[in-house]
């Protein structure tokens, strides 16, 4: 098998493939992992179990020598309607008024979200319904992310007199200051060509399209060096948060790094020889 060529693999295959039943993990190509959250009459909302059990499925491929990329999908109408606010109101009968709750609960999503940032596979947010709240910061923390024409993505909090803070932290570092606020305070419905325009995904394509597109995307993904790619990921958010001095001085050391890796040195060789080149993960 060259490096532009895969084979179909049998979904069964999966490492994390009983990630639990409001969560499926398969495995549609080979080391492709599809993360399908599967709680359409919640709204696939991101209750402590959601929270958990997604963490679990992407900590579990993250480490998946298997698994190249990561599609994450829904199943429903909606994406991801954000953090169960049914839940979250419950716990207002708590000795506390439900603070200890809040703060676990926010802490938890809040590491998901660096889970999914941190992990050496790049995730791509595959989005065919509506993703507001808590779930537009999910599609936001996706490395990459393909929407339906008729998908919608909101960060709605001040309508109902809960600021987007937390959904904020990912979608400020993905859409400019100026679409970030706008979305903040006003709350509104956002159509997926202006999310698309807006820098918040990649692609739009019909809805029938979106997950062929996703996976199309991952098995691009997945003929490249596997060490290459996270070596990548990992010094794209790093350098993000460095002032510039220290961005260039941080990536010319991981540039120095990179060349030593065994890939690179295939990699180059392959591209002067005019071959494919062979991975050493592959």
């Amino acid at each position: 098998m060259t490096a532009s060529e895969t084979k179909p693999a049998s979904p069964s295959s999966s490492a994390a493939a009983d990630a639990g039943e409001i969560v499926r993990v398969s495995r549609p190509w080979d080391r492709i992992a599809v993360v399908t959250l599967d709680a359409p009459q919640a709204r696939n909302s991101l209750s402590r179990r959601m929270i958990a059990t997604l963490d679990s499925a992407i900590a579990a491929l993250s480490e998946d020598t298997e698994t190249a990329a990561i599609v994450l999908a829904a199943t429903g109408p909606a994406f991801c309607a954000g953090h169960d606010l049914k839940e979250l109101t419950r716990h207002r009968a708590d000795a506390d008024g439900g603070r200890a709750f809040y703060d676990e609960t926010m802490q938890a999503c809040a590491r998901l979200m660096q889970h999914i940032v941190r992990s050496p596979k790049p995730v791509i947010a595959a989005v065919e319904g509506v993703a507001t709240a808590a779930g537009c910061q999910l599609v936001a923390t996706c490395d990459l992310a393909v929407a339906a024409s008729t998908a919608t993505f909101a960060t709605p909090g001040v309508n109902i007199g809960l600021f987007c803070s937390t959904p904020m932290v990912a979608l400020s570092r993905n859409v400019s200051r100026k679409r970030a606020m706008e979305m903040l305070l006003l709350g509104e419905m956002l159509s997926a060509e202006d999310a698309e325009r807006y820098g918040l995904v990649n692609r739009v394509v019909p809805r029938e399209r979106v997950l062929d597109a996703a996976i199309g995307m991952a098995r691009i993904i997945a003929a490249k060096s596997p060490v290459t790619v996270a070596i990548g990921k990992e010094a794209f958010y790093r350098q993000l948060e460095q002032p510039l001095a220290e961005a260039y001085a941080y990536a010319a050391s991981v540039m120095v790094e990179n060349m030593m890796v065994q890939d690179a040195e295939e990699g180059i060789g392959a591209f002067l020889e005019k071959r494919l080149p062979v991975w050493k993960a592959c």
